[in-house]
This record gives C-alpha cells, sequence and structure tokens, in this order.
C-alpha cells in the first residue's frame, strides 16, 4: 500500500541474457520446408469453382434432412413458465416481507434484525413489566418471547476471557468468549 515514490524501483537487466534463446534453435530453412508441406491448390477463389461446389455438399446431411421431412408447428403451444415450485418461493418471499413491514405487522412475525434488537434489548430489562413493554413494541406475546429465548439469543462477550496477542508482524488480536446471557427479572 502506499505511493509508488514509496515503492523500490524495479530495474530490468542492460542487455540480453545468456540464456535468452536457448531453447528454440534458429533455423532459416524452416520457412522454406513449410512452404513445401502446403498443398498446392489455393486456399480461396475469387468465384465459386466446382471444387468448391463438390467440397460444400453433404450428402448425408441431406439425406438426414430429407428422412426428417418438413418442421410441423404446433400452434396451440403454452408460454414457457419457471417451475411452480420457484413461483411459490418469489410469493412466500414477499408475502414474509409484506407481513414484516412495520405499517402491516403481523403479531409473532418479525425480520431477523429487529428479532436481534429485541434479543438484546430483553438482556437489559429489569422488571416483567419492562419486559412486556418491549415485547409490545414488537408486537409479540410474552410467552412467544420466552418460548423463543430458550433457544436463540444474541452473542455477549464474556468479559474475563479476552485474550490480547500479538504475533510476529506486530498485529494485535483479541480472542474472547461468547457467553448466554438472561435477564435478571426482579420478582
Amino acid at each position: 500500500m502506499g505511493s509508488s515514490s514509496s515503492k523500490a524501483a524495479r530495474t530490468l537487466p542492460k542487455e540480453k541474457p545468456s540464456w535468452a534463446g536457448s531453447r528454440t534453435p534458429l533455423k532459416h530453412d524452416s520457412t522454406q520446408e513449410t512452404r513445401r508441406s502446403m498443398p498446392s491448390r489455393p486456399l480461396a477463389f475469387e468465384n465459386k469453382t466446382d471444387m468448391v461446389e463438390a467440397d460444400s455438399k453433404d450428402p448425408q446431411f441431406m439425406s438426414k434432412l430429407s428422412q426428417l421431412g418438413p418442421v410441423r408447428v404446433d400452434h396451440h403451444m403454452r408460454s414457457v413458465r419457471p417451475a411452480d415450485s420457484v413461483q411459490q418461493m418469489y410469493r412466500s418471499r414477499l408475502q414474509s416481507e409484506a407481513e414484516a413491514l412495520p405499517s402491516q405487522s403481523t403479531r409473532n412475525r418479525l425480520v431477523a434484525s429487529s428479532l436481534s434488537e429485541l434479543l438484546e434489548s430483553r438482556k437489559t430489562v429489569k422488571t416483567q413489566a419492562e419486559l412486556r413493554v418491549s415485547a409490545e413494541q414488537y408486537h409479540i406475546d410474552v410467552t412467544k418471547l420466552a418460548e423463543l429465548a430458550r433457544f436463540i439469543n444474541t452473542p455477549s462477550i464474556d468479559e474475563s476471557t479476552i485474550v490480547r496477542s500479538t504475533n510476529q508482524d506486530g498485529e494485535e488480536t483479541l480472542t474472547m468468549m461468547a457467553r448466554w446471557v438472561d435477564p435478571k427479572l426482579e420478582t
């Protein structure tokens, strides 16, 4: 990183190295040999000649085409549609996004970011009433929140497990353990 003026300049050799070109010996007669091996007939013509016509004919191709016969067009074809399962997936995603909108929020349904915010705020509540108010802000039942919080939580850092280490390059890394935090509710 940094500007190019801070980098060492690349120096190229002043003369050709001794090993340059050592793998491919130079032969002056090689062009004459390739001309001799080429066919004597020309590769292109200005007009169609009999030789060009004969070269363009493919009897096997013509016989296969005649076996197939004329093209049959089905005028009652339907347009190609994606598989129903793919369309159903798109419909369910649109429905989920529509339900997650705040103006049309459905009870007990949250997008991931809102769920993360709710679980994070749940860690700091002190009373059952505060928990109820927090759950109502996100339109979720307290019983559903409790049921969900048994299995899902946001990561919290255990402050006593933080380890700072420095590698050989002088870069510092932090290593820590996560812990499960439940609110300490007053009864």
